[in-house]
This record gives C-alpha cells, structure tokens and sequence, in this order.
C-alpha cells in the first residue's frame, strides 16, 4: 500500500463526487476483467495446462513485478502506462483466481461477492463521511499486515488450521481498515495536488481494487462451502 502524508484542506463536494466516480468505475472495469479472466481461465480448461506446467509460478512473478513497477514508477509513468499496468494486474489476478472455482462451490463464490461489495460499501462510505486524521491507523495496519504475512508463510509448513483461520479473520479486520483508510486519503489526495487527476483515479482504483479483492478472499475462505 503506497502512503500519502494526509493534511486538512477544504474539498469541495464536485470534486469529491468526480474523483470518487472515476475512481470507481476503473475500479468495477478492473474488477470485471479479474472475473472475465478468472471464468475464461477455468472454462476453457486453460487452469488444467496452467497447473500441469507449473506456470503459476511464473503469473505469480509476473504480478509481483507489475506491483512494483506500478509503485516505484507511479509518478514518472504516464496515465496510459499505470491504466495498462491496472488492467494487466486485473486480468493476472483473474487468471490466479480461476483456481477458485476448482475448489469452491459457485455459489458460495456469488453469495461472497455480493456480500463482499455490501461491506465494502459501508466501508468506503465510512471512509468517505469521517473528518478524523487516518495517517497513524495506515502504519499500524501495514505493520499488522505484514506481521500477518510472516505468520502465513510460517503456518504454510507448520499446517496448523487453528491459526489459519485467525489468521484470515485478522487480515480480514486489517483490509477493513484499510478499506476505510484508502477511501478517507484519496478523498484528500486531490485537493492536496500530489498528482494530476488520470493518474490519481487509477491509484484510487487500484487501492480499493486491491482492498476489495482481498476482502473477498476473506469472506470466501472463511463462509465459503467448498467442493468435495
């Protein structure tokens, strides 16, 4: 998550309603290419040679180079280059999460998302309506978000199911208030001209692009039903 000191200003509500509706159609764009890709992948039975060649290793490599590129080179890089990088990200997630259908019940995988976008909206508005200074909560969640990684990566060996589950309880929470977080800094960012708007509506995009996917994934694995 890139962070933005956040100050007081005065945001006008034009601003604020144009900003959050650009935002957020790049984000549902981004968000329909992510399903598109990941039921294409899953139909057509490219997941199958995907697994088989293990080149999910190789789409894994690739999107942590297009975070990185997208972070370290978000203020040189033109609007054109971080919309392309947003929707090649978008559709390499999708293509990662064809493999939820292999393993969930679609069902459970509709009921999640809905359930998903109904909590991101109270969220978002959250957000949006509150007047306090967020800067500090955006540390202590990245500082947990990242302890919560480590513990991930030690429990991958260990296999403990316990701590699976608290764990995915705990980065659900931290993606909630990130959620929030996000929503109340790019609602300022404008105003404070960090950047110029195009490029400030594909960061918000992919911030909360980013917030939702992984609050999807919580409430999946967490409610989902999945296949015997």
């Amino acid at each position: 998550m890139m962070e933005f000191d956040s100050q007081d200003s005065p945001i006008t509500s034009e601003n604020t309603n144009t900003l959050l509706s650009k935002t957020f159609f790049r984000m549902f764009l981004g968000l329909v290419a992510t399903a598109f890709a990941a039921w294409y992948t899953y139909s057509s039975g490219m997941i199958e040679s995907l697994i088989y060649s293990n080149s999910y290793f190789i789409i894994f490599i690739v999107e942590i180079a297009i975070v990185i590129i997208f972070s370290a080179g978000f203020k040189k890089l033109s609007p054109a280059i971080v919309t392309g990088l947003f929707f090649a990200y978008s559709i390499i997630t999708g293509v990662t999460f064809s493999t939820l259908f292999a393993v969930f019940e679609i069902e459970s995988i509709v009921y999640a998302f809905v359930g998903t976008a109904a909590l991101f909206g109270i969220l978002a508005y959250i957000g949006k309506t509150t007047k306090k200074d967020l800067t500090s909560f955006g540390t202590m969640l990245s500082i947990t978000l990242l302890v919560g990684v480590v513990i991930s990566l030690i429990n991958l060996f260990i296999g403990n199911t316990m701590v699976d589950i608290v764990l995915n309880w705990i980065i659900l929470f931290v993606f909630m208030g990130f959620t929030i977080y996000d929503m109340n800094k790019i609602t300022h960012m404008q105003d404070m001209g960090i950047m110029e708007n195009e490029k400030l509506y594909v960061y918000g995009a992919m911030e909360l692009y980013l917030d939702f996917i992984n609050l999807f994934l919580r409430i999946l694995y967490l409610f989902g039903n999945r296949k015997d």
